[in-house]
């Protein structure tokens, strides 16, 4: 369609940029929406060299600003991705829930006021589910799962998919896994570091190529199943334990040995667990057929990335391990088993939602 255009909210984040690109590569017509800050203008130009690409600036915060980018562009479909994610969103609760939820309910509303409606395609996430301890839950999730969010993150997501699906619109939701990017990480965000350390190391998780999680968002604006929730995990070999992620995504690097063993989780407590599990993707890929890269395919290329520097890495390895056990978010921390939301607390403040806010996200489609 010539009118085709297509808006994208957090365009500037992992999964918008590579949204954006994969839009683009397919010919397609492209408003990207982030805030206008100093990071994001000095991308700016990398977004409008790719064809088809526009950058407008929104604070999707501010109702004034959302009618009226809604408004300008006049998309077809939007595909909504702008949040706060874990770990950031439990230090700033507030605007969390102003990002998360508030944001997406002026989006809805702005849409559905438009004379020919978008389609809505709502960025969710497994965390709707809640913690999940794998020697209870033997099961993979399915969209039928209940919803039983832990933290406030995935009540924000529930809160927005009710909003997304109570509507008039035609909307598809996406529930994320562990998205990846298979390039080397050359920094050492201390923040992510103490995140990740902090999960079970023998929580179950599927991880999935942000590049698929890209072609699904894109296939999510054309197919003719709307009004449906689609799971989107990587293939089979996506399919691994936290501990596993760490080992080999270093080893990739040329770090193999680099990260100290994590604490495993207590088979019996139920809390103390990650809202991370494996998936049941068979529906969602028969209809986006987005799964194209294998988790084997995304180490070599991370390998291949790294090249000849593998090797001066790997005298690094004492250092970092040296360093990882100095911050490790357990250290000095009673017991053997990992104790996630104790931890996360005592660095960034209360993970929980407010009971209010709770009982909202229980009572949701229950």
């Amino acid at each position: 369609m010539t009118n085709d255009c297509v808006l994208v909210t957090g365009a500037f984040g992992l999964v918008g940029s590579a949204v954006v690109a994969e839009l683009s590569d397919q010919g397609r017509r492209v408003v990207a929406t982030d805030l206008d800050i100093p990071s994001n203008r000095k991308r700016a130009q990398e977004f409008v060299a790719q064809p088809g690409v526009e950058v407008r600036w929104a604070d999707l915060t501010s109702t004034t600003d959302v009618e009226a980018l809604v408004a300008a562009v006049a998309p077809t479909a939007i595909i909504h991705l702008a949040a706060i994610i874990p770990p950031f969103c439990y230090a700033r609760p507030r605007l969390a829930q102003a990002v998360n939820v508030d944001a997406t309910t002026s989006l809805v509303r702005a849409a559905s006021a438009m004379p020919i409606p978008p389609r809505f395609v709502q960025a969710s996430s497994v965390a709707v589910y809640g913690a999940r301890n794998p020697h209870r839950n033997d099961e993979f999730l399915t969209t039928s799962t209940p919803l039983r969010p832990s933290d406030l993150y995935g009540a924000h997501k529930v809160m927005a998919e009710d909003c997304v699906t109570t509507s008039e619109l035609d909307w598809v939701v996406l529930r994320l896994g562990g998205v990846l990017l298979a390039q080397p990480r050359w920094a050492l965000d201390r923040d992510l570091i103490f995140f990740e350390a902090v999960l079970p190391s023998d929580g179950r998780i599927q991880t999935v190529d942000v590049r698929d999680v890209a072609h699904a968002f894109c296939a999510a604006t054309i197919t003719d199943h709307v009004r449906e929730v689609f799971l989107i995990g990587g293939d089979d070999t996506h399919r691994i334990t936290q501990a596993s992620l760490g080992t080999e995504s270093a080893a990739a690097m040329g770090l193999r040995g680099g990260l100290p063993a994590g604490r495993p989780g207590n088979p019996d407590d139920d809390r103390a667990w990650f809202a991370t599990d494996w998936m049941d993707t068979e529906r969602a890929q028969n209809v986006l057929a987005y799964q194209r890269h294998s988790l084997p395919v995304m180490y070599a290329e991370i390998r291949a990335e790294v090249e000849w520097r593998r090797w001066p890495l790997r005298m690094l390895v004492p250092v970092l391990r040296w360093y990882l056990r100095l911050r490790s978010p357990y250290r000095g921390f009673p017991g053997d088993y990992a104790d996630p939301w104790a931890a996360i607390e005592r660095r960034w403040g209360d993970p929980r939602p407010s009971p209010r806010r709770d009982s909202e996200a229980q009572a949701v489609r229950q």
